[in-house]
């Protein structure tokens, strides 16, 4: 079994209040839930309406495979141009 998480931090340029970055950050997750079938959620800068911090996570069982994956799913959300990436961190671990 391969296990894939990570973190990717968004800055969110035109967000002046919570609701917006709600608004945002749903659609984001949204999106790519329903396209590369992960389980994502936002973990962290919560009070911070012009970043936020969406937390992942993939199981199967090949690396090479989730790895693809993780690759794609950064770049969907790169394409998207709603937020800037500025920071992704991510693992594999296999079991």
């Amino acid at each position: 079994m391969v296990i894939g998480t990570g973190i990717i931090t968004f800055r969110l340029h035109d967000c002046h209040s919570l609701k917006e970055k709600r608004k945002i950050i749903k659609s984001i997750i949204s999106r790519l839930r329903n396209t590369f079938n992960a389980s994502i959620a936002e973990v962290g800068a919560n009070d911070m309406f012009q970043r936020a911090e969406v937390g992942l996570a993939m199981v199967g069982n090949d690396s090479r495979i989730i790895n693809s994956k993780i690759d794609k799913l950064i770049n969907m959300a790169e394409d998207m141009g709603i937020a800037e990436i500025i920071d992704t961190e991510f693992e594999i671990i296999s079991m």
